[in-house]
């Protein structure tokens, strides 16, 4: 698992090759992130 330091939250995500877009969908808020930021990312 990476963690980020000085990051209060912990998010795992699976190492597949791929992410299906509902897990993605529920990761995504719990980065804190939108999905508009996520793809200029």
């Amino acid at each position: 698992m990476r963690v980020k330091p000085g990051y209060e939250y912990t998010l795992s995500i699976p190492q597949h090759d791929e992410l299906g877009i509902g897990l993605l969908r529920q990761l995504l808020p719990q980065a804190n992130l939108s999905i508009d930021t996520f793809n200029k990312l």
